[in-house]
């Protein structure tokens, strides 16, 4: 399985990618499970979330961070401080 990558964009980055066009999500400090039917890409605008994955590893994602989520992953996520992002699908 294909791992979450989290990287730190730069701001020309962020324009190649058309971020400001993404739709928006966000979510209060909140503990639940998810799985994913397809990739996502997605750049946090605030927050803060540690993502638990099946095998126990657990990987911080934090406001400017840019994050991908390969097709198929199960997680859960255990948002610490209010999450606020952009995503794209696919």
């Amino acid at each position: 399985m294909a791992r979450v990558k989290v990287a730190k964009p730069t701001n020309e980055e962020l324009k190649k990618l058309g971020v400001k066009s993404w739709p928006e999500w966000s979510c209060e400090v909140l503990r639940f499970p998810w799985e994913y039917d397809e990739d996502e890409t997605c750049y946090i605008l605030e927050g803060r979330v540690i993502v638990e994955i099946e095998d126990g590893e657990k990987v911080e994602i934090k406001k400017g961070d840019l994050v991908t989520f390969p097709k198929g992953l199960k997680c859960v996520w255990d948002v610490k401080e209010r999450i606020r992002k952009v995503y794209k699908l696919g």
